[in-house]
């Protein structure tokens, strides 16, 4: 395992334990809807990199959409899959595949890809390359593309 991967795996493993703390006294249905907003404002700022890409290139709205990206990925949004989030709970839907609880060597390989892929996001928009700021975009939805397909429902 290379230097950087071990760094961010084991902040990672710091974060969702200093997160678990305040996850824990969060109510399942509540950790569902913290972890969707998250993930909500995740993809709005994805929307504005793409419409960056897509349209006149600013900088300075990607690299705050970065950071706010790289934000929410280092923030320990692991901790928000207590017991019991697995399932909706009344009114509050979770998309989430069972195997997201079963499977950790997995869960563990896309959260570090998403959250290398998420830093480097940020710190290529920091420099401002368009060229290469569209090629780790397109890692950093190749990412978030990954977790999809194996523990999200359709």
């Amino acid at each position: 395992m290379n230097t950087r991967l071990r760094a961010a795996a084991l902040g990672t493993l710091a974060i969702a334990f200093v997160g678990t703390a305040t996850a824990a006294d969060l109510k399942p249905e509540e950790q569902i809807q913290t972890r969707q907003a998250g993930y909500s404002f995740m993809s709005w700022n994805m929307g504005k990199i793409k419409a960056n890409l897509d349209g006149d290139y600013s900088q300075p709205q990607v690299e705050a959409a970065a950071n706010a990206i790289a934000g929410i990925a280092n923030s320990g949004m692991g901790a928000l899959y207590g017991p019991g989030t697995d399932k909706d709970i009344g009114d509050v839907k979770t998309r989430v595949k069972p195997e997201l609880f079963t499977d950790q060597e997995g869960v563990g390989e896309v959260a570090v890809a998403f959250i290398e892929a998420a830093n480097n996001m940020a710190e290529t928009a920091a420099l401002g390359d368009e060229a290469e700021v569209k090629a780790a975009f397109g890692k950093l939805g190749e990412s978030c593309k990954a977790c999809h397909k194996k523990y999200r429902k359709d």
